[in-house]
């Protein structure tokens, strides 16, 4: 089974910078060249659905099948249930099989209000920084049953991470779901992504590869700066904050049993502006990981 992943398109004009179109046409076309199942994109994919139907024209009515992972910006501007609707999604979280394989798309999009949790939607979220991040109770509910369900070996994606010490507030919670339905039947989980950090890192964790994505489009610098031309700051509002990609990031994935290919790309960075031109460092974040222009290639095989 083979699949393109590429995850934080951030599509926003003109709000911030990335290829829109054209670069969902590049990563069709290797899509096509390389002969995948289905393309996904994990999250991040655009900040408001119901204003860009000309991306979800050409992403969702691709002949190779297409789906989505909703991440915290998908509904920033679009109440989440008119995107998940757009996305054609069957729910906000579900599971398909293909070739051998069952692949589980998680939702972590909810902030803790009390006792109670509240899906991201039109930005709600911004004002629950220290409370984001979570999966209810009945989406690890469902998780479980859904692995244990599957006479598969899954895959798992979600924008925010699963491995990562700064990721989702319960991981701990589905990491021993997934680590108990691997004591029961080995290699139940071989793969878990997540987008979100725009960071490139593969660990193995409990027999289970874990993969960082990059992100597609562009980084957030904390920092203002003013690297671009006055023409492109003057177009884009945000770009005092970005450093962008020329081209989008992706990886193409194949599984052959529990042998994990990884293909990665890189890119020239727009205009030749580094990480260090807008940070005055090398954008190591808050695991050590730091930015590159690129998903690196790996292989793996689970024993």
């Amino acid at each position: 089974m083979k699949f393109l992943i590429f995850s934080d398109f951030h599509y926003e004009p003109p709000r911030f910078l990335c290829t829109g179109v054209e670069g969902i046409r590049h990563m069709q076309r290797r899509a096509e060249e390389e002969g995948c199942d289905f393309i996904m994109q994990a999250g991040d994919f655009c900040h408001s659905a119901k204003d860009v139907p000309e991306l979800l024209e050409a992403y969702n009515n691709f002949h190779i099948p297409s789906y989505h992972v909703l991440g915290n910006h998908d509904a920033e501007f679009t109440p989440y249930e008119k995107t998940v609707a757009l996305y054609g999604m069957p729910n906000e979280y579900y599971h398909f099989d293909v070739g051998g394989y069952r692949m589980i798309i998680l939702n972590p999009n909810y902030y803790r209000d009390g006792s109670s949790f509240v899906h991201f939607s039109m930005a709600n979220w911004l004002q629950h920084n220290t409370e984001r991040d979570w999966f209810p109770k009945e989406q690890l509910d469902w998780l479980e049953k859904t692995i244990a369900d599957s006479p598969y070996p899954c895959v798992i994606v979600s924008h925010q991470s699963l491995e990562r010490v700064d990721g989702v507030k319960n991981r701990q919670a589905a990491l021993d779901i997934i680590n108990a339905a691997n004591k029961r039947k080995k290699h139940s989980v071989i793969l878990c992504i997540n987008g979100h950090y725009h960071r490139d890192n593969l660990r193995v964790m409990e027999g289970v590869c874990y993969l960082d994505l990059n992100g597609a489009s562009s980084d957030w610098i904390e920092k203002r700066h003013h690297c671009y031309p006055d023409e492109l700051h003057e177009k884009v509002t945000k770009l005092h904050h970005l450093i962008v990609n020329e081209s989008p990031l992706y990886a193409v994935i194949e599984l052959t049993g529990t042998t994990i290919d990884i293909k990665g790309s890189e890119t020239e960075m727009l205009c030749g502006v580094t990480y260090r031109d807008v940070a005055g460092s090398d954008g190591y974040d808050r695991c050590g990981r730091p930015w590159k222009p690129r998903i690196d290639s790996n292989k793996i095989t689970l024993e």
